[in-house]
């Protein structure tokens, strides 16, 4: 985040940066991002090389008589942890929260160990 980003953040003017959460799924990265009361029509996932940008757009639609979240539009580019294969995310919305799902590029491999001797009777 920029200086100007944060400040802005702070005095509750200009865009707003939605909070986002990168997740491992083995074979995939899981973007969450926060976004309640975007207009879905609103929404742009843009991916490029190793990063992603989502923007949109929330808007009062009443007179607000105290406001304590954000409004207005956002921007937010992240940089993907691990490499993914170009163009493979899909996104889908629920709960406020976006979920945009990427196809590693070296998916994880979960080796499962046992400690218990093997049972030959």
């Amino acid at each position: 985040m920029t200086l100007r980003e944060e400040v802005e953040t702070l005095t509750g003017t200009g865009p707003w940066i939605p909070s986002a959460d990168w997740a491992d799924a083995d074979t995939h990265l899981i973007l969450y991002l926060d976004v309640p009361g975007v207009n879905p029509d609103t929404l742009e996932l843009l991916e490029e090389d190793d990063t992603v940008t989502v923007a949109g757009q929330r808007d009062e639609t009443h007179r607000l008589l105290r406001g304590e979240r954000p409004a207005g539009t956002f921007r937010r580019t992240l940089t993907f942890p691990e490499d993914v294969l170009p163009q493979t995310g899909q996104a889908s919305l629920a709960g406020g929260v976006l979920c945009v799902r990427f196809e590693k590029k070296h998916p994880t491999i979960n080796v499962q160990s046992s400690d218990a001797p093997d049972d030959q009777n």
